[in-house]
């Protein structure tokens, strides 16, 4: 009798021991090295999709901002055709938050965009430079005169004695914090370089101020007629000629 007695203890000890491993197994949290590969894969992909539906959002967010703030101002797709407003399709997006910036920190001296900028929170200098960074170059801009051959001629050689397209590259286009100039408003670009030359405009560097300083006021206004016409009418111009 005692012995059954004994066999039955132990049958209900070996129940309840199993009962309570169960338990543990399923409440004590796994180890970071046994979750399988697969799972670490799904939560990874997880991970990715959210990251990237939060960055759609953020874009798509941005966009209406733009058209609702910017497009007045700037054109549909940043194509500006009022006077003395840039055209901001195709500048890249670490040279647009500089600007943003500078005018947010009152260091660009322009009220409209000021009074923009001030209210911007660093996210949106940033959400609104990635968003313009999207915008493809326009084909050409709307521009005050017809491209001059002789002008163009005069603005290419100018553009290879004071080395503009070491920077702004062989098709002006730009790249990083240097701006795009080609197909830019013609006006834009000429008041742009005397205020460099002057001092009176802050750059992300003291570059273009010291590069134009002793440039003529005359060939500024062809450097910014050349880029502004650049490069649709820059192939056909013809050579340039002695004394500019």
């Amino acid at each position: 009798m005692r012995r059954r007695r004994s066999l039955a203890l132990c049958t209900a000890a070996l129940a309840c021991a199993a009962v309570v491993c169960a338990a543990a197994a399923q409440t004590t949290p796994k180890k970071p090295g046994a979750q399988s590969a697969r799972g670490r894969a799904a939560a990874a992909s997880a991970a990715a999709a959210s990251a990237a539906a939060a960055a759609a959002a953020t874009a798509a967010d941005y966009a209406q901002r733009f058209a609702t703030v910017c497009v007045a101002c700037h054109g549909p797709g940043g194509r500006s055709e009022q006077t003395g407003v840039p055209v901001l399709a195709g500048q890249h997006s670490f040279y647009v938050i500089t600007q943003l910036f500078l005018f947010r920190e009152g260091r660009r001296d322009n009220p409209a965009m000021t009074a923009v900028a001030k209210t911007m929170t660093d996210a949106d200098l940033r959400g609104f430079s990635d968003y313009i960074g999207t915008l493809p170059p326009a084909a050409a801009a709307s521009q005050p005169t017809a491209a001059d051959p002789q002008r163009m001629a005069n603005g290419r050689a100018l553009a290879q004695l004071h080395k503009c397209v070491f920077c702004h590259g062989a098709d002006f286009a730009g790249g990083q914090q240097v701006p795009r100039i080609a197909g830019q408003r013609e006006e834009y670009l000429r008041d742009t370089l005397h205020g460099f030359r002057t001092g009176k405009r802050p750059g992300y560097t003291q570059a273009m101020i010291g590069a134009l300083a002793i440039v003529p006021p005359e060939d500024l206004d062809t450097l910014a007629h050349y880029a502004a016409h650049f490069p649709a009418a820059a192939a056909s111009a013809p050579a340039a000629t002695a004394g500019k």
